[in-house]
């Protein structure tokens, strides 16, 4: 089967026997059919008919992304700890006047806010 799907159909030229211009257009519906096949179009009609298999689907699929984004976040943020503490116990004047730095910007955007 060629790559480029967007190829023209052969055209059918009078010249064409009738048994020529069947093999042809047996040969495009099955290039059709297979094409079908491949894009699972039937599994995909199937789905949309029954939508709670549908719903349930996209619910695992939503919760799974969901335990996979908590699980990788958790990991990253213990790395950036796991990291600041070993700056901080080099006692670094440079890191500790950032983190100092970070501290009193907190501290003025809390004393901000009313609720």
């Amino acid at each position: 089967m060629p790559k480029d799907s967007t190829r023209e159909p052969p055209e059918l030229s009078p010249e064409l026997s009738n048994e020529e211009k069947l093999n042809t257009v047996y040969r495009m519906a099955a290039d059709w059919g297979r094409r079908m096949e491949k894009s699972r179009l039937s599994e995909y009609t199937d789905l949309l008919q029954s939508p709670w298999s549908l719903i349930w689907r996209n619910l695992l699929a939503g919760v799974s992304r969901g335990v996979g984004i908590a699980l990788g976040f958790t990991f990253f943020a213990a790395t950036i700890i796991y990291l600041l503490q070993l700056l901080g116990a080099l006692n670094l004047p440079i890191i500790g006047d950032y983190i100092a730095d970070i501290v009193r910007i907190v501290q003025h955007q809390l004393e901000l806010k009313t609720y």
